[in-house]
């Protein structure tokens, strides 16, 4: 099967997850008990006041014209209008996501860097000490919550070592480096600041690790899942009987195998970081989609509700896509489309 029938065969699945997506997130958020246009024309504001910005921001519709509007909006790329900053909401998030995705990517990094030997050393010595504090460590990060993780690196690393800050992108007064992807590590170094590129890599320290301690776990225990069953196969028993070392057919044998069925663990990942990177980011006041997401539902702000859950989901569909693309380039066996 080619890649353009996957994507073919994928579009469908897409939209009708969009759609799902936007039509519960309308419905939580129409439940939710307060008026958007009280909110925005202030207490002492007159019911005449409020009733023209109700009718502005078109909240006097009924439920079900307000949702079919903001559906041809959809189609047509526009997420709606902030009701909050008054932008186009595609606008705020296309301002706020960069720092979001930046975040996200250094937790799946720091998730994948450690968690991948972390499994691996588990599945070699297994039942023995080092497997014992392998599946201690993923035990606990997996049932750590975020946010007392994160306010406990907080004491610890800035309250009372100071060898990290406490939160942000960059030391307050100093200058971001030149936009060109919206990531200050890569364009840092496209730009060779060397100075903003480390400064920038000390403040997702903490956070980074925070998002991605949950999935450090995950992936570790995949791994030595994946690993356990790929060394009690045949063609490892002969590799070790034509005289490869241990480690050789670990790393060139059944690691390349075992980490097939862990692309899925991995993809997954990087869409659960950008759902759960709402909570670090209020921890760290990082300056992303979390803490832009947080202020609008305080704000009953409905359209930028709405466009984050649509943006987020979408990207949790696109890395599920490119994780199939990624399974065919890896294995051509694969032919079929789970």
């Amino acid at each position: 099967m080619s890649w353009f029938t996957i994507v073919r065969k994928r579009l469908p699945g897409v939209v009708m997850v969009v759609i799902g997506v936007s039509l519960i997130t309308f419905i939580i958020s129409h439940l939710i008990p307060g008026d958007p246009a009280r909110l925005i024309a202030g207490d002492r504001a007159t019911d005449e006041i409020v009733a023209a910005i109700r009718t502005k921001l078109g909240l006097d519709l009924p439920l079900y014209q307000q949702y079919w509007n903001y559906l041809v909006g959809l189609v047509h790329g526009d997420l709606g209008t902030s009701i909050r900053t008054g932008r186009p909401v595609l606008e705020d998030i296309a301002a706020f996501f960069p720092a979001t995705l930046e975040l996200a990517l250094v937790a799946l990094v720091l998730a994948t860097v450690v968690g991948i030997p972390l499994g691996v050393l588990s599945a070699v010595y297994r039942n023995k000490p080092i497997d014992q504090l392998v599946r201690t460590i993923s035990v606990t990060g997996i049932s750590t919550p975020a946010f007392w993780l994160g306010l406990g690196l907080i004491v610890l690393f800035y309250g009372r070592l100071g060898w990290f800050p406490g939160g942000g992108r960059l030391e307050q007064g100093m200058a971001p480096p030149t936009d060109i992807t919206g990531l200050f590590l890569v364009d840092a170094l496209l730009t060779w600041n060397i100075p903003v590129f480390l400064n920038a890599l000390k403040h997702l320290v903490l956070p980074a690790f925070t998002l991605g301690f949950v999935h450090l776990g995950v992936v570790a225990r995949q791994i030595r899942s994946a690993m356990l069953e790929q060394l009690g196969e045949d063609y490892v028993r002969t590799a070790r009987a034509f005289g490869l070392s241990r480690w050789a057919v670990v790393f060139r044998q059944a690691l390349p195998n075992a980490l097939i069925p862990s692309v899925t663990v991995l993809g997954l990942a990087l869409g659960d970081l950008l759902y759960g990177a709402v909570l670090t980011e209020t921890v760290f006041g990082w300056p992303g989609m979390g803490a832009y997401v947080v202020e609008s539902i305080q704000a009953l702000d409905f359209p930028a509700v709405m466009g984050f859950a649509v943006v987020v989901s979408f990207a949790y569909v696109l890395v599920n896509l490119l994780v199939d693309l990624l399974y065919r380039w890896l294995d051509p066996r694969i032919t079929g489309v789970t």
